[in-house]
């Protein structure tokens, strides 16, 4: 179906934009994905309002920008490996994504994206957080940027997974911590070059680096707690606010993003499908 309607709204100066006039739930044609891929690599990250897809139409508009990715920590924790359910119930102490972050980069070839569709939201409380890392490199110094060009940085997932980590026992979503976790760890460029759009951009995460290639975690501390901190400062952001049946589809090659732990008495529950992806170079 080509939807000559398609319209986009920023909602925010670097980064978030939302799409009007789609029907993920139709088969969209050609021309309507490559729109809304340009959209996405032009902001980053894209909503979409009162959607209604089931898992097979949900995992239909996935692969129309790639394979599905199966994320090693919540595989067999689930019944569908190529679903992540995020569950957030009252009283929970921690939950998903609470740290900026990219999703997953421990992996030699993290996912390109993921797609994020609500199920259950509370009537205020719960939304999310984006950041665009272009805008992150491109507001560093030339000092800056050439003492980072060369570095590469350990991304491990061993805060994330894992009976170390101890997540299950604080939230509702539950992760691997079986005896036969192994922590996943992969070597990636602090300044990576966008796939598509050629641009450079800022590739370390709260959840997932650790320290830099030739340093102990000791001397990688205070250069990386600065590049962590600086890649979501205000005005490199967009906050979204859910709503039953939206969705959010994030570029994870260029957006840190990040859960917002404050829906109170309220229950949350939304369904993740990641999309996979190429080494990042």
């Amino acid at each position: 179906m080509r939807n000559a309607k398609i319209e986009v709204r920023p909602i925010a100066g670097t980064i978030g934009a939302e799409i009007h006039g789609v029907d993920i739930s139709k088969t969209l044609d050609d021309a309507t994905v490559g729109d809304i891929r340009k959209v996405l690599l032009d902001h980053c990250v894209i909503f979409f309002r009162d959607q209604s897809i089931d898992i097979p139409q949900h995992k239909a508009f996935a692969r129309r920008f790639g394979e599905i990715f199966i994320h090693p920590n919540y595989k067999g924790t689930g019944p569908d490996p190529e679903i992540v359910g995020i569950r957030r119930e009252p009283g929970d102490t921690k939950i998903v994504g609470e740290e900026w972050h990219a999703d997953t980069t421990m992996s030699a070839l993290p996912p390109m994206g993921a797609i994020l569709y609500a199920l259950e939201v509370p009537p205020y409380g719960g939304d999310t957080l984006f950041a665009n890392q272009y805008q992150a490199y491109e507001a560093l110094s030339d000092g800056m940027k050439k003492l980072i060009s060369g570095l590469k940085a350990y991304h491990s997932d061993r805060k994330v997974a894992g009976p170390q980590a101890n997540m299950n026992a604080h939230r509702s979503t539950k992760v691997r911590e079986d005896a036969d976790w192994k922590e996943t760890v992969s070597l990636h460029p602090v300044v990576v070059t966008h796939p598509e759009t050629g641009r450079k951009l800022l590739y370390v995460n709260h959840s997932y680096t650790t320290h830099f290639e030739g340093m102990t975690e000791a001397e990688s501390k205070p250069l990386l707690n600065f590049l962590l901190e600086h890649g979501h400062r205000p005005e490199f952001t967009c906050r979204f606010r859910w709503e039953k049946g939206s969705i959010a589809f994030w570029d994870n090659r260029v957006c840190k993003h990040l859960a917002i732990h404050d829906a109170g008495p309220w229950r949350r529950e939304m369904r993740r499908i990641q999309i996979a992806g190429v080494r990042p170079v």
